[in-house]
């Protein structure tokens, strides 16, 4: 069975997951997002309440503008901002978000100052980018690669360390000078006290059906990879999931709750 408890960032689902009896019965899609939560001032939990299991995505962003932005690649964009007063507004779909992080990496990484646009979901985004209304959007290669195939914005760099087999076209930012490499991942959890032998199960089973063709098709069709791990591997993702982006969240003082 599938549940869909969204909402609070996450943490209803880990919540819902925490709570349950620790048998491996309820487990969790857990996220970047939710090693994330471990820095709450508000509801803070400690990494170690999750049990990971195994890593089952990885996903790199591109970076799009307008087609009215004149900017064809990120010194261009850069210097366009420059010389721009109000500075660059971009969109992302909610704070320590994926896109909140990498745009600010980004500006960090280029020395600009932008205006960051919250939205509720990712579609008014791009309609607001589409129409110029926006100047930057870090998305979803499923979300912004058809769009710009399709002409409609422009790819001016993706994240990855190398260019990917979806945009070979679109040069990655460290290409470019921008020391920006990032990405989102998914993975299964369960809570902390679930029998290590049920996780070693658990882990064989994720492991086997990533690597099926039937699943890496799915999930390659969207622009991300089919990635598994050990336990050991996801539970140090996730702490350095924390190192990395903790630092952009105090950097640039990004809510947590």
């Amino acid at each position: 069975m599938v549940e869909n408890r969204s909402g609070a960032g996450g943490r209803i689902a880990l919540d819902h997951v925490l709570a349950q009896p620790r048998d491996g019965h309820t487990l969790l899609i857990c996220t970047y997002i939710d090693a994330l939560n471990s820095m709450s001032a508000t509801r803070p939990y400690a990494l170690g309440e999750m049990a990971p299991i195994s890593q089952i995505t990885r996903a790199y962003y591109a970076l799009v503008v307008p087609n009215a932005l004149p900017a064809a690649n990120v010194a261009e964009f850069v210097a366009l901002a420059r010389a721009r007063p109000e500075g660059m507004a971009f969109g992302h779909v909610g704070p320590a978000s994926m896109p909140n992080l990498v745009a600010r990496m980004f500006e960090g990484a280029a020395g600009l100052t932008m205006v960051e646009v919250p939205y509720r979901g990712t579609p008014p985004v791009l309609q607001d980018l589409i129409a110029g209304r926006l100047q930057l959007f870090v998305g979803p290669l499923v979300n912004t690669m058809p769009l710009a195939q399709a002409g409609q914005v422009r790819a001016i760099g993706v994240t990855s360390p190398q260019r990917l087999a979806v945009a070979p076209e679109v040069p990655t930012l460290a290409e470019q000078g921008m020391e920006v490499v990032a990405f989102g991942w998914l993975g299964l959890c369960a809570a902390a006290g679930t029998p290590p032998a049920v996780v070693r199960r658990m882990n064989e089973l994720v492991v086997a059906a990533v690597a099926s063709p039937e699943y890496r098709l799915a999930v390659e069709g969207t622009g991300a990879a089919a990635v598994s791990s050990t336990p050991a591997e996801l539970e140090r993702l996730m702490q350095e999931t924390v190192a990395q982006y903790g630092a952009v969240i105090r950097r640039f003082n990004i809510p947590m709750d």
